[in-house]
């Protein structure tokens, strides 16, 4: 259904959830501030671009999205993704592929692809949300270390080579703030749940570093004055070219977005036993990226960690992340003066924590006792990831996810001459009551019949030695049916044809049975050659011969 959340929400809206949701917005307006502009400072970006992605990209995704309590903005995720688009294609490169990604977005929800994407196997997320985070942290050393480095590389190890080679220039100050800041941020739950520990901390290391003066790193040292003004629409020239260069960046940023939000709209149905709508859930998402791209922002998606704080704080309608989104706004136009001031050490540190967070370690913990093929996506992803990038990593993995459970399939589908094991035929007694003629032959097609077990079954029939009188092919077991299996039935009547055996299909499943009729198999080999069951096949042969 697409129709917004926000709209079935306000139908029985209460004064008292009204007031919940407001609070709730503060909270993760509190929290929304430091990640937004860390994780635009990471991504490449200016920190205005991150708090501009908060505002617009939120608003839009609370106001429009297929999800009560979801909060939009920037993530980690898209940490590597956006900082690798800036190398190459520049800002204006970004926001062409932002756009890009909104419009492709749009189409996935109104194509209602929304539930396709939950079919992405949790090896392959885990794989590159833990390669991501090892990436950002990778990334975060230069400024937790207070490292004088010029040109961090972009290659992991070429960038770990260059951190040791520099690590005597490492700033004390800049590492006890960033050790303050994680000590806050650890500790400070204990103190107090409701405000966020990492507002705390950026409030208090800021206050030590312009008291004490202390030489070390700051947003306004690395960027100069920021901006409080509202942002302004500004697209880039576009032609063929450009956007034939920015498909794979725009296709990586759409798919990743849509994966990431949908997978926090899952988590937070968890926890208020809920429903989200995943088509317009895309479709918010992509109006959210568009705008967000138009008006000077980076990738939007849905932010778990963000979401869950709404809902643990009493948020529970799309008010609270409309709240959230304003909220930013108004520490945007009345502190950013004091936003400067923050120590990109203690910057740095969030971060840290952030991909400490996003990581599922618990996956590679239970490695050891998963199955084989999935242990082997959840590493190839996460070391592609690591290694080269994420578009690498997510292509290979479904591509390898995918071939490991087309084994699986074949392996369990299965061929066999039930007549030779007839105990374990479903209606054996009744066929075993009937005088079985000479050059009867009974086959058994077990599991989905794809093109993974199409060769079993080519195989199989090649085999079967003599020629028969009669072939009757089971399919009470067969759910499901490809082309290529198709084929080999087409194959099979050729031989039949050729060494003149009657051919009969007995006990064929729905899918099967509409294939069959849609390729015209059931009027070449006979409608009266089709069963509902073994037994009446056989009976029908014997009148036949005895007539």
């Amino acid at each position: 259904m697409l129709v917004p959340k926000s709209i079935t929400c306000l139908q029985n809206y209460s004064k008292e959830q009204f007031f919940k949701d407001f609070i709730a917005g503060i909270i993760v307006a509190i929290i929304a501030l430091p990640l937004s502009i860390a994780l635009a400072i990471a991504s490449g970006v200016s920190p205005e671009q991150g708090l501009y992605t908060a505002i617009i990209g939120g608003f839009i995704v609370s106001l429009l999205g297929g999800s009560r309590v979801q909060i939009g903005g920037p993530t980690g995720a898209f940490v590597v993704i956006v900082y690798g688009i800036i190398q190459k294609y520049g800002i204006s490169g970004l926001t062409i592929a932002t756009i890009m990604a909104g419009i492709l977005l749009i189409l996935m929800g109104l194509f209602k692809l929304g539930g396709l994407l939950k079919y992405i196997p949790y090896s392959i997320t885990a794989g590159f949300t833990s390669g991501i985070a090892v990436v950002i942290f990778s990334t975060q050393i230069k400024d937790l270390l207070g490292l004088s480095m010029n040109n961090v590389p972009s290659q992991f190890l070429e960038k770990w080579i260059s951190y040791f080679k520099n690590i005597g220039t490492a700033n004390i100050s800049a590492i006890i703030i960033a050790t303050l800041t994680l000590a806050i941020i650890i500790l400070w739950p204990k103190v107090n749940k409701k405000i966020p520990g990492t507002f705390i901390a950026i409030i208090i290391v800021t206050i030590i570093t312009s008291v004490f003066n202390l030489q070390v790193e700051t947003i306004q040292s690395k960027f100069g004055e920021l901006s409080s003004s509202l942002p302004t629409l500004s697209i880039p020239r576009v032609n063929l070219n450009v956007i034939s260069d920015l498909v794979m960046p725009a296709v990586t940023i759409a798919i990743l977005g849509g994966v990431e939000s949908l997978l926090s709209a899952v988590v937070a149905d968890g926890m208020i036993g809920g429903k989200h709508r995943s088509n317009m859930e895309l479709i918010a998402q992509g109006v959210a990226n568009i705008f967000s791209g138009a008006f000077g922002g980076i990738p939007v998606t849905g932010a778990i960690a963000r979401t869950a704080a709404n809902v643990r704080n009493g948020g529970r309608t799309p008010i609270a992340g409309m709240v959230h989104s304003i909220a930013v706004l108004f520490i945007m136009l009345i502190f950013m003066p004091y936003v400067k001031l923050i120590p990109m050490s203690a910057l740095a540190a969030i971060l840290v924590v952030v991909s400490y967070n996003m990581g599922e370690w618990e996956a590679f913990e239970k490695i050891f006792k998963a199955p084989k093929s999935d242990a082997l996506v959840l590493l190839v992803t996460f070391f592609l990831t690591v290694f080269l990038n994420l578009v690498v990593a997510i292509g290979v993995g479904v591509v390898l996810s995918s071939f490991l459970f087309m084994k699986k399939m074949a392996e369990i589908a299965d061929v066999k001459c039930v007549l030779d094991d007839i105990n374990d035929n479903e209606d054996s007694d009744k066929i075993n009551n009937i005088n079985l003629p000479d050059g009867v032959v009974v086959y058994e097609i077990s599991g989905p019949f794809f093109f993974g077990a199409a060769n079993k079954f080519v195989s199989a029939i090649r085999e079967m030695g003599a020629t028969p009188k009669l072939l009757i092919i089971k399919m009470s077991k067969v759910p499901f049916m490809d082309a290529t299996a198709y084929h080999s039935f087409e194959m099979l009547y050729d031989i039949c044809e050729k060494q003149g055996t009657r051919l009969i299909i007995s006990n064929v499943q729905s899918q099967p049975m509409k294939m069959l009729k849609k390729y015209g198999y059931i009027n070449k080999v006979g409608e009266e050659n089709f069963s509902t069951e073994s037994h009446k096949a056989l009976i029908n042969f014997n009148e036949d011969i005895a007539s």
